[in-house]
């Protein structure tokens, strides 16, 4: 059986189902909305989300390899900042409603 290559609406509907169910994750999004904000290394992440370091690294390096964030290292640091524009706009309609008054964090 030949296997057919995917029309690109299909493509463009399973990356937008994986961002999606990155999405639908508390801690990923807090990532994001920080992130929205501009570039930030993984400590000040972890400090804004009110998560360890080591649980943040994590959910920073799966968003990497989905290919919703880039990193950059500088000396110790790495540096995290989002990649995908038509998440970059998500996060920024998310913001609006979401992050702009101060989210508790458990």
């Amino acid at each position: 059986m030949e296997a057919y290559p995917l029309p690109k609406q299909d493509i463009e509907f399973d990356s937008l189902s994986t961002s999606i169910q990155i999405l639908a994750n508390p801690q990923r999004l807090r990532i994001l909305c920080k992130l929205g904000d501009g570039e930030a290394d993984v400590q000040d992440i972890a400090d804004h989300i009110g998560s360890k370091q080591s649980n943040t690294s994590q959910q920073l390096n799966m968003m990497k390899n989905r290919g919703i964030l880039a990193s950059r290292k500088d000396a110790n640091h790495v540096y995290y900042r989002i990649q995908d524009l038509r998440t970059l706009q998500i996060i920024s309609m998310v913001r609006d409603v979401f992050c702009t008054s101060p989210m508790p964090y458990h």
